[in-house]
């Protein structure tokens, strides 16, 4: 066991954070790394089969990918687990190559790993199935653990298919089984597979089925157990040692395993590990060893650093992709793996209750440092390492306190996990918080802060993390900082973020600008439909434009043509095209769009120039559209709640959704759009019953309201066009229609009233007709005439009457008038016809809305019974041109016969307005479908029946006719009982036939003896087939056509109505705007037009009462009573949902489970503040104990004592708010954490050595330390005459004088005189775990010099900035070439020189002397030590910080300093590795480092500036 658990100690670390630079390889391996390869992969499956894709990883991979392989043979002393004799590499003889076991140059020599392991291409990749378990084969690839992240990264994004991910998860804790409670197991799982669901995250663990990876994947088998959302797929990557993996020689195929099958034997498994079955992709590590874990670190340490600095671009938003450690139990490994995560910035969550490591760290992580002691953890160590605790030694237990309370030292990247605590329930919420509180931590403006937290939950699409930590009281957000996250939520389909952003101030009015929508157009999925009909629209001007070079940029006059299509000819172009002054252009495309969260973000977008501010008309339509075209159904759900003009708005949605879903391909998608727009329809419907309700009047003013935001049309246009049939059938709409049906009179007139008044209009002047108009009741003029003939219900009574008489006369003349020379009543029939012609000519051309000939044209033959006119006027016309040739007379009036057939049916368009009649003749409409259906099926059995009819009774029948009445004529009329009776034989009887076929009027006579006598046909089978084809067509065929019309009436029954009141409208329409004369009268009508139209040039206008503009103040005023009835039916609908039974039932379960979370957490809360006030109290005894032993003896001591050593009680409240702000926790643990922690880090800066640990409690050099062994370490300088000796031999360093000033260098402290022990001074704070003198010159004090130039921040105006009342400073600082932090321009000098080396170069050589005075000048404001992590035991940096301040913005030292300041961009200093400066805002976030942060806190503080 105990073996086993030396194996597997590399295996626990699972470390996946290092400090090892990133390999200049692993940055050109993979070309394009930040664009998302979402798409890329997606074509790649649409175009490729899946045996192309396996043949190209099949020749990629071995070309890229290693693997290691021992090329000699060294026996081991050490014998396998079967007994046999192995290698030095762990492999037996005979699993090693063949040139391995040969005498070669290597014999001889000791077995050396990077001599005698070659690499060669990998044998093992592919897909993996484990066989009886997993149904889904995973990816698999074997190694070498020297192969480039960027290699893997490319083999996992591109050739694997693997999306970006948003976040990286790296889950590391014990390797060996463990016990978790059953509900922490339950939460731990739960939330581990809901972060990385709701994320798109990748979880890396090591891949082996025990331990936490083993619960890792457990964790995803039962999410893909309850979930069928293939979409929804967790990513989890295994990175695993290849030489531990059990089973691993079913996985070695050098073409590649498609699949390789996996056995997974974990009894026969012995030191080895067992791959687990529930991670989708396993990456192998080997360094052609067998049995020896830990491998895979290194790899995986890199990998995970790389991925975390590649950058994630989706939805116009680049961030680097965030990185979290998520830690369970654990053992050694794990906690040098927090330790180097913590080091690396990196947070971390652990999982307190997992046991061992993770219990340890969480006990402690809320006590101060100072208060984590070696016996405090030698404590804890013995509760929760009981097995292996006595194994721990006096140095092991050092190291882990010193570890631990460096990782609780930053608490800002320390996230622990309890169940129940402050609400916490789910994991998933502590990993986000984590990375939100280490985001904050990071030396930024507030403003970059907040937007970088911003867009990590953007990137998660995670709007309870947003509400919760991010739009909270601590930061204002300003709309216009919104603006451009509100883009990138729109972009990625984000709608909760949308609604989130419109909450908190964003207006749309001031979001919305032309470049925007082109963003956005520009950004449309590519599987969109419209995107589809957009690039056919470029397309097409391209060609148009042959003369130019390049495609034609997207305007969007290219977005309105495609609408225009889709709205229909109502509607004018919303965006018509622009001249190219109008408005400026980005120089940039749009697609390229990026929000960069470490530089300067792009809100270049967003800074225009007040002069070219473009905004849109309708913002709110603008997005509307832009969400629609999508069938983004609940983005357009939040927009349209903004809508103004809501009513119009769903309405055009309706007609949009449903002509893109008559050309949608995809099923799924087009039942989607028809029910999106059903769903927009019952909204028009909602808010329109609650304007009729509150008022008619004006709700029918919305209705013919020109809506400019839509293209001039109004809703009822919208309705028509969209055939919203239950929109136009509702009430209030209906009753609009008949209101403008009955014109100026009363609808309760009735109908015998109207006719005796057309008969008789003197009739009008006795008050038989009432008007609506008071005015008109009152008086007896020609205006009450003229009201009521203009009525559209009177026009329409009228040519009913009109064309009564035209049919009646038709009629009579054809049957009998009809003379060789036309008599005047057929002249009349001719002038009649000529004003239906005038009237249809006129219908035709009538354009009111400046649509175009060729519109109007289409829309007129659009109407069928417009079709029938036609149809018959040139029926008529061909008559009539037979009818005046003699000749053809009679052919003329049969043509003309027919066409009165014609003139009749166009009755039942008239009768479409009867409420009775109307539904009626819809119904025979739709009938006349299924007779033709039926008649195709009749046709089947009455040809098949009637040639085998007539070809088994009749011999070569030549004559045509004959042959078409017995094949056709015949057998159709048998269907109604006209049985031919020479069919059976009985009737047979030449005289009713002709022998010969001869006879002209008789049919020939069927077969028949040679007497002529009697039928020689088969009557048995004539008989038969008669039988058949009765049955069939009598029975069978006309019972299916009587059951399809009772399907089509019962179908059609149901909506009846509404189809009758849609269709209503255009009859109404087409009366209201006809001349109110009948035919043939209507010619004088006509002739007025022509005069008006020609001669006067008058334009047609549509009549007010159809299509009305507005005012503005009346419009506005509308739209304001739409918008607030709009909200109250919001607000009705919302509570209807809440009252439905279904969702009071779900609203209570929550209820349930919050109350229980409640009382499980009050239960866990009570125990917890128990302890900690126990704990407190036990704390203040102590001190309190101490204090008074302190002041005793200062007592006895006759009084003496240092003020500064007088111990200080802690404040209670540290103890009581364990989670407070770490900020605030660190200022109370001030006082008792007053050692130096730079110095004390374990790796030595720029340098491969690690210090000797030592925790807070054995800094001080009086502190017994026995154990203390520190490594010697001294750097070599390149200009030794400026530095001391190495320090490793005593003779050089006799020469040294301390505490004086030894030659040029001043050797004395700050601090007073230091001890020197064997010849080198003590570091006068004490310990730091190295001796020597590091990388510094000196040894004992190095002075440096810290100037701090500072200057009043100011406005464009002049005058100082203020933040929270307080004035704000700007303050000179520099950053060295591929440095992380800025620094203030000072450091170390040359001896005798007064000027810090690198502030010489930063200013010219003419401002040294000024400078010099300035110095003097300046104010101290610290001389002391300074916490440099390059101090040792034997040398360390002092500092003096002076204080220069210039009062004015027009000082002349301040010009001067300006005038001869080297100042280079961060770009061009790192390029021509120059010292870059810059002004900076002082704030305690801003990217200084740490030593210098406090120096300009204690220079705020003495001007009483803002810091």
């Amino acid at each position: 066991m105990e073996s086993i658990d030396r194996r597997r100690t590399g295996s626990e670390q699972e470390e996946g954070f290092g400090v090892e630079a990133r390999r200049a390889t692993d940055l050109g391996m993979v070309p394009n790394l930040r664009r998302s390869n979402s798409s890329l992969s997606k074509s790649r499956r649409l175009l490729s089969p899946f045996i192309e894709k396996q043949e190209n990883l099949s020749s990629w991979i071995p070309e890229n990918i290693k693997k290691k392989e021992c090329v000699y043979f060294v026996e081991s002393s050490k014998l396998s687990d079967a007994g046999k004799v192995v290698c030095e590499c762990g492999y037996t003889r005979e699993q090693h190559l063949e040139v391995a076991v040969k005498p070669h140059a290597f014999q001889g020599k000791e077995w050396d790993p990077k001599k005698h392991v070659h690499e060669m291409p990998t044998d093992a990749f592919g897909d993996i199935l484990f066989t009886g378990l997993s149904p889904k084969a995973g990816k698999y690839v074997r190694v070498s653990q020297d192969t480039p992240s960027g290699v893997i990264y490319q083999l996992m994004t591109q050739h694997w298919g693997l999306d970006v991910p948003n976040l990286l998860i790296s889950v590391t804790g014990g390797a060996k089984n463990f016990n978790m409670k059953l509900r922490l197991k339950s939460i731990f799982r739960r939330g581990l597979v809901k972060v990385a669901q709701t994320t798109g995250a990748w979880i890396i663990t090591g891949g082996s089925h025990t331990g936490v990876m083993k619960q890792v994947g457990e964790a995803v088998r039962d999410f893909s157990l309850s979930s069928s959302c293939k979409e929804g797929e967790v990513i989890t990557i295994g990175v695993a040692t290849w030489g531990t993996i059990h089973n691993r020689e079913g996985l070695i195929n050098p073409t590649g395993g498609f699949p390789a099958e996996y056995m997974l034997d974990e009894e026969g498994q012995g030191n080895l590990t067992c791959l687990d079955s529930n991670h989708s992709h396993f990456i192998l590590v080997d360094d052609g060893t067998h049995g020896q874990y830990g491998v895979e670190i290194p790899l995986r340490t890199k990998l995970e650093k790389f991925i975390s600095e590649q950058t994630k671009e989706r939805g116009g938003v680049a961030i680097k992709i965030p990185i979290v450690c998520v830690v369970l139990e654990g053992g050694p490994g794990t906690l040098h793996t927090i330790y180097n995560a913590i080091t690396n910035g990196t947070p971390c969550v652990i999982v307190e209750g997992s046991g061992r490591v993770a219990d340890v760290i969480a006990q402690v992580a809320a006590l101060p440092v100072s208060e984590i002691t070696i016996s405090l953890i030698q404590q804890k160590l013995s509760i929760f390492f009981q097995e292996m605790f006595e194994t721990f030694t006096e140095n092991r237990i050092v190291e882990w306190t010193k570890k631990i309370q460096d990782i609780v030292r930053r608490r800002q990247l320390l996230t622990v996990f309890r169940e129940g605590k402050d609400g916490q329930q789910d994991v998933d919420v502590a990993i986000l918080q984590a990375l939100l509180k280490a985001s904050r931590s990071q030396d930024h403006s507030g403003h970059e802060n907040w937007d970088h937290q911003l867009k990590l939950a953007v990137a998660w699409n995670r709007v309870d993390i947003a509400r919760s930590e991010i739009f909270t009281d601590e930061w204002q957000w300003k709309p216009s900082d919104l603006h451009p996250m509100m883009t990138a939520a729109l972009i990625s389909n984000k709608p909760e973020f949308v609604r989130l952003f419109l909450e908190n101030g964003v207006r749309l009015k001031e979001f919305v600008t032309w470049d925007i929508l082109l963003c956005l157009y520009e950004n449309l999925e590519p599987s969109c439909l419209f995107h589809s009909k957009l690039q056919k629209v470029l397309a097409e001007e391209h060609e148009r434009l042959a003369c130019a070079s390049a495609a034609p940029r997207l305007h969007m006059h290219h977005v309105a043509q495609v609408l225009r299509e889709l709205l229909g000819d109502s509607t004018q172009l919303l965006y018509p095209r622009p001249r190219y002054s109008d408005r400026p252009r980005l120089s940039l495309p749009m697609s390229h769009i990026k929000l960069n969260v470490q530089g300067v973000s792009l809100r270049s977008l967003y800074k225009r120039s007040t002069d070219h501010v473009t905004f849109t008309i309708d913002p709110v339509r603008d997005l509307l559209i832009w969400a629609i075209i999508q069938n983004r159904r609940e983005l357009a759900a939040i927009i349209w709640a903004q809508s103004q003009d809501c009513i119009a708005a769903a309405l055009a949605c309706s007609k949009i959704l449903k002509e893109l879903s008559k050309e949608e391909e995809d099923t799924d998608s087009s039942e989607e759009m028809l029910a999106l727009a059903d769903e927009f329809e019952h909204r028009a419907i909602g808010v329109f019953t609650e304007c009729y309700r509150k008022d008619e009047e004006r709700a029918q003013k919305l209705l013919v309201r020109v809506s400019e935001a839509w293209g001039k049309a109004t809703c009822l246009q919208l309705a028509l066009e969209a055939k919203d049939m239950k929109f136009v059938s509702h009430g209030g709409i209906q009753a609009f229609l008949t209101k403008v049906w009955w014109g100026q009179l009363c609808v309760d007139n009735s109908l015998w009233q109207i006719i005796l008044c057309m008969l008789a209009f003197p009739l009008l002047f006795t008050g038989l007709i009432s008007f609506r108009e008071k005015r008109l009741q009152a008086l007896c003029r020609p205006a009450r005439v003229r009201a009521f003939f203009n009525a559209p219900v009177v026009i329409f009574h009228l040519n009913i009457l009109s064309y009564f008489a035209f049919l009646c006369l038709f009629a009579y003349v054809l049957m009998v008038d009809f003379q060789p020379s036309p008599s005047w009543c057929e002249y009349l029939i001719y002038l009649w016809l000529f004003s239906l012609v005038c009237e249809e000519t006129r219908q035709l051309f009538y354009d009111p809305d400046g649509c175009g000939l060729k519109k109007m044209a289409s829309l007129y033959f659009s109407d069928f019974w417009n079709k029938l006119d036609v149809g018959a006027i040139l029926l008529f016309i061909v008559g009539l041109t037979c009818r005046l040739i003699p000749v053809t007379l009679y052919p003329g009036r049969i043509i003309l016969s027919l066409d009165f057939i014609m003139f009749c049916l166009r009755l039942m368009h008239i009768f479409t307005i009867s409420k009775t009649l109307g539904p009626k003749i819809i119904i025979v409409k739709r009938m006349m479908k299924d007779v033709f259906f039926f008649l195709f099926l009749l046709a089947v059995w009455v040809v098949s029946f009637g040639v085998a009819k007539q070809a088994i009774l009749i011999h070569n029948e030549n004559r045509v006719d004959w042959i078409f009445r017995g094949v056709v004529y015949h057998s159709y009329l048998t269907i109604f009982g006209q049985i031919p009776t020479y069919i059976d034989g009985v009737n047979f009887s030449m005289d009713q036939c002709s022998p010969n076929g001869t006879d002209p009027y008789k049919p020939k006579c069927p077969e028949s003896d040679w007497t002529g006598q009697t039928p020689a046909f088969p009557e048995w089978l004539t008989v038969t087939l008669l039988c058949l084809y009765l049955l069939f067509a009598n029975i069978l065929l006309l019972n299916l056509l009587i059951a399809m019309f009772n399907y089509t009436f019962q179908e059609v029954q149901e909506h009846t109505d509404q189809i009758w009141k849609f269709q209503r409208h255009d009859l109404i329409e087409e009366y209201h705007g006809r001349p109110p004369a009948p035919p043939p009268f209507i010619l004088l009508s006509h002739l007025q037009l022509l005069i008006k139209r020609i001669v006067l040039k008058i334009p047609a206008k549509r009549h007010k009462q159809l299509k009305n503009k507005l005012e503005k103040n009346e419009e506005a005023a509308l739209l304001s009573w739409e918008l607030y009835l709009k909200e109250n039916y919001l607000q009705n609908q919302q509570y209807q949902h809440k009252q439905r039974p279904e969702q009071k039932i779900q609203d209570i379960s929550e209820k349930v489970d919050n109350m229980v979370d409640l009382l499980d957490m009050d239960r866990v809360k009570r125990s917890g503040s128990m302890e900690q006030r126990l704990v407190s109290l036990e704390e203040q005894v102590a001190q309190t104990t101490r204090a008074l032993h302190w002041i005793m003896t200062t007592l006895k001591d006759s009084g003496f004592g240092s003020e500064a050593g007088v111990l200080t009680l802690a404040s209670q409240r540290a103890f009581d708010e364990p989670d407070a702000e770490p900020s605030i926790r660190r200022k109370v643990e001030e006082p008792g954490d007053g050692y130096h922690v730079n110095a004390r880090h374990l790796l030595y800066p720029n340098a491969r050595i690690m210090r000797f640990p030592v925790p807070n409690e054995k800094v001080p050099w009086e502190a017994e330390f026995l154990i203390y062994d520190p490594p010697f370490y001294t750097a070599e300088k390149k200009d030794m005459a400026l530095t001391d000796p190495v320090g490793d031999m005593a003779e050089p360093l006799s020469r040294i004088s301390y505490n004086v000033v030894d030659g040029p260098t001043d050797r004395r402290s700050f601090h007073g005189a230091y001890v020197v022990q064997y010849g080198l001074p003590l570091n006068p704070m004490g310990r730091t775990g190295l001796r020597g003198r590091g990388s510094l010159r000196w040894f004992g004090p190095n002075h440096t010099l810290q100037p701090v130039v500072t200057r009043w921040k100011r406005n464009q105006g002049g005058a100082i900035c203020r933040k929270s009342v307080r004035k704000m400073l700007e303050v000179l600082v520099m950053k060295l070439p591929h440095s992380e932090y800025w620094a203030l321009p000072g450091g170390s000098r040359e001896p005798g020189q007064m000027l810090p080396r690198k502030l010489k170069r930063v200013i010219r050589k003419e401002f040294w002397v000024p400078f010099e005075t300035l110095l003097v000048q300046g104010t101290e404001v610290y001389k002391g030590y300074v916490d440099d992590p390059r101090n040792t035991d034997n040398a360390w940096i002092e500092t003096v910080a002076i204080s220069i301040h210039f009062q004015g913005q027009n000082d002349t030292e301040l010009k001067g300093l300006e005038e001869n300041l080297h100042t280079h961009g961060p770009k061009e200093s790192t390029c021509g590795l120059q010292i870059s400066t810059e002004w900076q805002v002082v704030d305690r976030r801003i990217p200084l480092y740490s030593n210098h942060k406090t120096i300009l806190q204690k220079v705020a503080s003495l001007f009483g500036a803002h810091f």
